[in-house]
């Protein structure tokens, strides 16, 4: 048994999920108001007998043990997996991955080093006359000493050695700390401590470990800020200072200011917008995007008002645009919040102000500026449109080419409406005529993208319809068939109802080569991907790529239907349960809605399949 199946058999959903809120009896299940959105009435149900949870309310979605620690506490699955396991006693073993267990005790070893380092730095900005010019800085920018403590601000010496010296007299190793960033290594052999002089910023993952710093000089004649290397638990790029203390505001908030600097944070942290994160000067990256989409739909981006402002946000587009699975385009921003049902929101500051500066001179002007925050989408109008000649019927059109492609990825009909309009009122141009465009431009695409749909369907899978082993069938021929990649692109992650499934594609998906797949898995799952390498198909499988696609194809649309099905039994469950116990009309009649589309797209699925059935019946209030 696996030590994911093992977690699973000695945790019940129920215990753990009554951890968190209150649950009450409710027919063969439980509920509650949904610990991920505010709420007046229960939406939260948890099922004991498939042990699985699913919000009917906001969030729309569900899942199991894994899914819910993940979404509650804003881990990634292999985090999760440690947690869960700490809890239930299970012992995770890398019985396949020698070099993944040697990776995770250097991390341990980096962690404890740098945990070691802020310490001291902190005592020394503390505690000696050296610390005073950091201490006097600190005074000038007006931070608290709770700010300076919460944060655990720090001084760096001016000294080549000191900090190393202190460190190996704590039994670390010169090699160690080159590793973990805080020295540099010179040809010669020796090496000098890295931050001299400068006042020293910790920076911390989700959880609260030490994975990095950022360093302000003290000396105005040095680059003005330096930041750790990239290491084995350090990359800029998927790091957000401040986000182990803002996590809590942000769920709460259900909003994540993004700024740029660590004096930032700390004063807007300290003024009491705590639901705020920096991304230390950097464009946003994609995996910064996912440590906040684990916490909140809605984002607020806070940019200079220049032209390299605007170029971050567009920066960002594009990186949005290669993550998402739509066609390509510059607006991923726009996207982004489509696939995630997100709100983005841009904050233009005051030319040559920082949040720091703004929020010092008037906290209330700095609150002014969240609240007019600017739509992404309306952000966009602005920016292509004061870069054209509105009297020039070129310009106008070009404009057009830009935009439609944003306007024809809203999924919100009146949203989209809205946009028309205003564009067309921008451009004075007739709102009937640029509809129609809009609508010929849909046409087109829409016809591009069924062309890349279903192909026809001949060959069953040999295997039970029992969710698990068909995801595990998938998810076999796509490691094992490397050629069936643009197929298996097709696929959504919400099919895969396991945790653990779903997150072995998720990898998949970002890794092409096995190799990288395996290098960037956790020790469970790195065993749970070599049995499902290890699995044995007929041999005339592998002899036919033709075969490979159609059984690949029939997966999909099966994990479909399943996907599917269980939306349709969950509305049932609940339709069922609220009419015992008097439930909300306003849940019945959205379920009611969501049904109406899940038995269609039901029906589509059994017309790719060649069957002649009919979906479930949806039930009459």
């Amino acid at each position: 048994m696996s030590a994911i199946d093992d977690i699973k058999q000695r945790l019940d959903i129920v215990e753990l999920a009554s951890e968190y809120v209150s649950l009450q009896k409710s027919g063969r299940s439980f509920k509650a108001l949904c610990p991920f959105h505010v709420e007046k009435h229960p939406s939260f149900f948890v099922f004991p007998e498939r042990q699985s949870w699913h919000c009917f309310g906001a969030c729309g979605t569900g899942g199991d043990i894994f899914s819910f620690i993940m979404k509650k506490e804003g881990l990634d699955f292999g985090q999760a997996l440690r947690l869960l396991a700490e809890k239930t006693g299970v012992t995770l073993v890398a019985t396949s991955s020698q070099r993944k267990e040697t990776e995770d005790k250097q991390k341990d070893k980096l962690f404890q080093i740098n945990e070691t380092a802020a310490e001291y730095y902190h005592h020394l900005l503390l505690n000696t006359s050296a610390g005073e010019t950091a201490r006097n800085y600190i005074a000038r920018r007006g931070l608290s000493p709770q700010t300076v403590e919460r944060f655990q601000l720090g001084f760096s010496p001016d000294s080549w050695e000191a900090l190393q010296q202190y460190l190996m007299t704590k039994g670390y190793e010169e090699a160690e700390l080159a590793a973990a960033g805080l020295v540099v290594e010179r040809e010669g052999g020796s090496s000098y401590d890295r931050f001299r002089n400068r006042l020293m910023f910790p920076i911390r993952d989700i959880q609260g470990l030490v994975i990095g710093f950022g360093a302000r000089a003290l000396d105005e004649s040095l680059p003005k800020y330096l930041n750790s290397p990239q290491t084995l638990i350090f990359d800029k790029s998927s790091s957000l200072y401040g986000i182990d203390q803002a996590k809590t505001a942000i769920r709460k908030d259900n909003l994540a200011i993004i700024i740029e600097g660590y004096m930032d944070v700390l004063t807007a942290h300290q003024y009491g917008w705590e639901n705020t994160v920096a991304s230390m000067g950097t464009s946003v990256t994609e995996r910064q995007l996912t440590i906040l989409k684990k916490l909140t739909k809605k984002l607020i981006l806070a940019l200079d008002a220049d032209t390299a402002g605007e170029e971050a946000v567009s920066r960002s587009g594009e990186m949005v645009d290669k993550m998402l699975p739509v066609p390509p385009s510059v607006y991923g921003w726009v996207k982004y919040e489509d696939a995630h049902d997100a709100e983005v929101k841009i904050i233009v500051l005051p030319r040559d102000k920082d949040p720091d500066e703004v929020i010092r001179e008037d906290a209330s002007q700095w609150q002014k500026v969240i609240t007019d925050a600017k739509p992404m989408i309306d952000f966009i109008f602005d920016t292509v449109i004061a870069k054209v000649d509105l009297g020039s019927a070129k310009d106008k059109s070009s404009v057009v080419e830009k935009l439609l492609p944003l306007l024809s990825e809203m999924k919100d009909p009146l949203r989209q409406a809205h946009y028309v309009e205003r564009l067309a009122r921008l451009l004075k141009i007739d709102v009937r005529a640029l509809g129609d465009t809009l609508r010929r431009f849909r046409a087109v695409e829409k016809k591009r993208r069924v062309n890349k749909n279903f192909q026809s369907l001949t060959t069953l899978v040999p295997i039970s319809l029992s969710s698990s082993p068909l995801e595990e069938y998938c998810l076999a021929l796509l490691f094992q068939y490397p050629e069936l990649r643009s197929e298996g692109m097709r696929l959504s992650p919400d099919y895969f109802e396991h945790s653990e499934n779903r997150e072995l594609f998720l990898k998949w998906q970002q890794n092409a080569e096995l190799a990288s797949l395996k290098s960037s898995l956790d020790i469970a799952l790195h065993e749970h991907l070599d049995s499902l390498l290890a699995k044995v198909f007929p041999p005339t499988l592998g002899e036919s790529e033709v075969e490979q696609q159609q059984s690949l194809n029939d997966c999909i649309v099966r994990l479909q239907e399943n996907f599917l099905r269980s939306l349709e039994a969950n509305k049932e469950e609940l339709l069922a349960i609220e009419a015992e116990t008097g439930g909300v009309k306003a849940q019945l009649a959205m379920l009611e809605e969501q049904g109406v589309e899940v038995s269609q797209q039901l029906k589509e699925v059994f017309i790719k399949r060649g069957h002649r059935r009919q979906p479930v019946a949806r039930r009459s209030e």
